[in-house]
């Protein structure tokens, strides 16, 4: 890989993640330009501005930190085609993450330079949140503000919740695949996740684990008043449309991989489909397999996550 420009991202406030990237800065800077990014938090990310800004996209972009500092990186970078090389310093589960022994390696350049690795590519699904033309149709909040239609993009999930919890912590979500009337979900909220982010909430609320390579979407509800309202998995190239019930006082809010993304009032509709745009995610050869991953992130199989032949 020919490298000219190296984008270095660390979370702020991470001490040992801003440490390996001065290291590493150092080593970059004698073979190309590093540009070294401080990100604040997911819904408050400096790479939306530079990227607005900057003429010169990077080579590679380098990003030290969790699943969290990893999943701001695939929303911004995606759309450019940039591959996302991560290591897991400070992080917690670090499923998007490398270990970050591998950060020391003394040939991690050299088999960057020589192609030594393999480019996966992860797939986006994409929200479209749809305002009822109405002359309320604009909504400000502390955060934002949203015009009639606004797109956002997610490598792990959106999910709805209920805005405003002090009123109820409940909502009622209708949902729609394909034109068709599917359920109405009584209860915490929806997970609509890709097969990258069925080892994160949607994981948590019961539903399914799904290997990267699988083309789906699953929707999971979040603590249903039905014990009848389970997980399911839909292609990838459906269509499924959510919209709130109730009144105006029922809001619900969209997020879009743990970082606020838009409110929505009854009437108003969120529109979820697979992106055509992808995560270019970069994986050393001295890369653990899939399944082994899940076997040490999850505690899985006993003795056998202590044999290294697994």
């Amino acid at each position: 890989m020919f490298l000219d420009l190296v984008w270095l991202i660390y979370r702020a406030g991470n001490k040992a993640a801003a440490k390996e990237g001065l290291a590493l800065s150092g080593e970059l800077s004698s073979i190309c330009s590093v540009t070294v990014i401080e990100t604040c938090n997911i819904s408050n990310s400096p790479l939306n501005n530079l990227l607005n800004s900057t003429t010169s996209l990077p080579d590679l972009a380098v990003v030290l930190g969790g699943d969290g500092t990893v999943l701001d990186a695939a929303r911004h970078l995606a759309k450019h085609n940039v591959p996302i090389l991560s290591f897991n310093i400070g992080g917690h589960l670090g499923f998007l993450t490398h270990n970050r022994h591998l950060l020391n390696g003394k040939n991690l350049l050299q088999n960057i330079i020589e192609e030594n690795f393999s480019i996966e590519k992860r797939m986006m699904i994409e929200a479209k949140v749809e305002k009822k033309f109405t002359s309320e149709s604009v909504i400000y909040s502390k955060e934002k503000s949203f015009a009639n239609e606004h797109k956002y993009w997610a490598l792990n999930d959106f999910y709805l919740r209920a805005y405003n919890d002090e009123i109820s912590p409940t909502c009622t979500l209708e949902l729609e695949i394909d034109g068709e009337a599917v359920d109405q979900y009584k209860g915490d909220g929806l997970i609509l996740s890709t097969p990258t982010g069925s080892t994160a909430y949607s994981m948590a609320s019961g539903g399914p684990i799904l290997h990267p390579g699988i083309a789906a979407i699953i929707v999971s509800p979040i603590c249903p008043m039905s014990l009848s309202s389970r997980p399911v998995i839909v292609p990838a190239t459906s269509r499924l449309v959510i919209k709130p019930l109730g009144t105006r006082t029922r809001r619900v809010k969209l997020w879009q991989d743990g970082a606020s993304a838009a409110l929505l009032e009854p009437e108003d509709s969120c529109v979820i489909t697979q992106a055509q745009l992808h995560a270019q995610m970069v994986v050393l050869n001295q890369s653990p397999s899939y399944y082994r991953t899940l076997a040490q992130k999850l505690h899985w199989a006993g003795s056998l996550n202590k044999n290294k032949d697994f």
